[in-house]
């Protein structure tokens, strides 16, 4: 891996006020008939996509032609709307589709709960990693071990079989793992997830829509088991199952991407501030145009995103182009391709450590 540039961790010279002003008025604007657009776009072509699968098993075609390519195209294809729809649930957790709450919550707790993504439990915790992106004692995701100072000597996980092994795992589990147990989150004193209202993830005030996230969870678990009845296991399981596990790697590979790179810095919370941690973030491209397209954006303005979450994706790319000339040296962009991002990150970024005990001001991603 080339070496990095690593950003800047002095007090900015610019403040949160200096950035909004920078970015034209109307990128603020949310528009519910605007965003509901998108989405209503996205739910054309997911049923465009499963009305053409419809087609693939009745083909006079080899079987191995349809479980090698055709099925294959489909889950990619299925997956990737799947994550945009996806995105713009998030969205509304942020308040960004439009500027009523009830909107909001209503769409996105519909949408979420079709991907089997606990709404509310989703957006209060993922609210609070907004608050404290980049604090290794509060932050709640992608959360990196620690130690006191650099250890550069051999660790079995950095060996290509078990990295691979790693990286799969994560793909394919990474997000319901976090969901169910809090994996890759910050400590709590007692077992956390997001299911249990009463989870130390949740305050009192937001047990009942903890309970109310797990209900239309169940409602869509039901849905899916009528539906397995009537059409099959395989069917759903072509159609419904593996585009969803698509979805989720995704989701694990641009979140982890964007808060997991060499030249991100992490602070304890003596020495963290709002400004500073949500800047440690990373702008990159998916891959081919298209898939940003498909994603909203959500990968290459992330760090617009993190500064503004109220803006939607739609005015994202040129919030993102106004800020940049300010941000300076506290801006990333990564322009690998995600798949080698993937690989060289997960050993250059095993734990952070600060470069020296005297001075942890700042603390870095080591091998």
């Amino acid at each position: 891996m080339a070496a990095v540039k690593r950003q800047s961790v002095a007090k900015p010279p610019f403040t949160i006020g200096t950035l909004r002003k920078a970015i034209p008025a109307h990128c603020f604007e949310r528009s519910a008939l605007h965003s509901a657009a998108y989405l209503m776009v996205d739910v054309a072509l997911v049923a465009a996509l499963y009305v053409a699968s419809t087609y693939i098993d009745p083909a006079p075609l080899p079987t191995w032609l349809k479980y090698t390519f055709l099925w294959p195209t489909y889950w990619f294809f299925q997956g990737a709307v799947g994550t945009g729809i996806w995105v713009i649930a998030h969205e509304c957790g942020h308040q960004a589709f439009s500027t009523s709450q009830t909107i909001n919550d209503g769409v996105g707790l519909v949408f979420h709960s079709l991907l089997l993504v606990p709404y509310y439990s989703w957006k209060h915790s993922h609210r609070r990693h907004h608050s404290n992106t980049g604090c290794v004692d509060k932050d709640e995701v992608f959360v990196p071990a620690q130690r006191e100072e650099p250890h550069e000597g051999f660790e079995w996980e950095q060996t290509a079989p078990a990295r691979l092994a790693h990286i799969a795992v994560a793909l394919l589990l990474g997000w319901p793992l976090y969901l169910a147990f809090n994996a890759s989150s910050r400590p709590y004193p007692r077992f956390a997830n997001h299911f249990d209202p009463w989870s130390p993830i949740f305050s009192k005030r937001e047990r009942a829509e903890v309970a109310l996230s797990d209900a239309a969870l169940v409602a869509v678990v039901s849905g899916l088991g009528l539906l397995a009845r009537s059409f099959g296991t395989a069917w759903l399981v072509k159609t419904y199952v593996v585009p969803y596990f698509v979805v989720n790697a995704w989701l694990v590979t641009i979140t982890l991407l964007q808060h997991t790179h060499p030249a991100l810095p992490h602070y304890y919370e003596k020495d963290w501030d709002w400004l500073r941690g949500a800047m440690a973030t990373v702008d990159r491209s998916m891959g081919p145009p298209f898939l940003d397209v498909f994603f909203h954006h959500i990968s290459d303005t992330h760090v617009c995103h993190h500064l503004f979450s109220q803006i939607p994706h739609y005015h994202a790319q040129e919030a993102t182009a106004a800020i940049k000339p300010i941000l300076k040296e506290y801006y990333q962009k990564d322009d690998r391709w995600v798949g080698r991002a993937v690989w060289e990150d997960y050993s250059a970024c095993r734990y952070v450590a600060p470069d020296t005990k005297e001075d942890d001001s700042a603390l870095w991603f080591r091998k």
